[in-house]
């Protein structure tokens, strides 16, 4: 099995981290999308988050990582009743992947040999309890993008073509990275992602170096280097779940509520799935950091996250997205 680089070893990149974290203290947020130059650490830093993860339980022989045996699908059955530990299932979804491969299909090789009718699971049965990660997902086609949207937010998978009718549970974390110059995504994809980041190159010399030595040494030696990273990957292991045990106790009072939709209203952002993003997220940084309630101070950080992809364009204003949410969140809050 090959090395992950640790996530607590990852250089800079603060708000893609930030992202990562609030995704795996809440899967329901929505997904992550990261836009920005190549070779910024996207794909390492999912990875890296997955492996810093417990494993899951899943029932042995299970193709959806079912937690217990009365989970598993009927068509999946007999699998029996022991248990194993999986490390967090993280899936990639190829560039030209067929809607068969990603929502499972009918076995044809079993079909034709045997003449019986059984399911052959997808990526999306893989991904359960998992992150499902895109690269380049500004170039996947637009209607595969639409069918895991709509997966991603029921967390059902439901095949029904060549005489079979099958469902399964498909809760994963959804995480596309692309590079804008290639093309970009549709605002009703945008708005379907929970949290966006724009990652760029470091400026800072120091800070290049440091990414550098970190990855030659991770290459030269990755045991040594996973070894020496292994407390922190711990500790910030430890303050997810933590986390996640406090999500349900953290509450927002009156006047956060309203100022999340004084901020969404003054940016002109569709709908309510922003202010209620917004939410979420903040909720999940302030159990994150040990707080019993959600402060102004959680909702200045996640914004950018939570708004920036949701804005429409303004031709008066040249501003990065990120800019004006900035600028909104001062002017709203102070």
């Amino acid at each position: 099995m090959s090395k992950v680089f640790p996530f607590s070893a990852i250089v800079g990149q603060d708000d893609m981290k930030r992202a990562m974290l609030l995704s795996a203290i809440d899967p329901k947020l929505g997904g992550v999308l990261v836009f920005g130059d190549r070779g910024t650490g996207k794909s390492t830093a999912v990875r890296a988050l997955a492996a810093l993860l417990p494993p899951i339980t899943a029932v042995k022989g299970c193709p959806v990582n079912s937690e217990s045996p009365r989970d598993v699908p009927e068509w999946a059955k007999p699998v029996g009743r022991d248990t194993e530990e999986r490390p967090t299932p993280v899936v990639d979804l190829p560039l030209g992947v067929t809607e068969d491969r990603v929502t499972g299909a009918l076995d044809i090789e079993r079909a034709l040999t045997h003449g019986e009718k059984v399911f052959q699971p997808g990526l999306l049965a893989a991904s359960n309890r998992g992150y499902l990660y895109i690269d380049e997902v500004n170039l996947l086609e637009d209607h595969i993008v639409d069918l895991l949207l709509d997966v991603a937010q029921s967390g059902i998978n439901l095949v029904e073509r060549e005489g079979l009718s099958i469902r399964h549970p498909a809760r994963f974390v959804l995480v596309g990275s692309g590079n804008p110059e290639e093309g970009e995504l549709r605002p009703q994809l945008l708005d379907r992602f929970g949290l966006s980041v724009e990652v760029r190159s470091p400026n800072d010399i120091e800070e290049r170096v440091e990414v550098i030595r970190r990855r030659e040494s991770f290459e030269n030696s990755p045991t040594r280097f996973i070894r020496r990273w292994k407390a922190a990957d711990i500790v910030i292991r430890d303050r997810i779940l933590n986390a996640r045990r406090a999500l349900a106790r953290t509450t927002a009072k009156r006047r956060v509520i309203r100022d999340c939709a004084e901020l969404c209203a003054s940016l002109g952002t569709d709908g309510l799935r922003g202010e209620l993003t917004l939410l979420r997220a903040s909720r999940a940084l302030a159990a994150y950091e040990g707080a019993d309630e959600v402060a102004i101070d959680h909702l200045r950080r996640v914004a950018p996250l939570a708004l920036s992809h949701r804005l429409r364009r303004d031709p008066l204003d040249e501003s990065s997205s990120s800019s004006r949410v900035v600028r909104a969140v001062e002017e709203t809050l102070g």
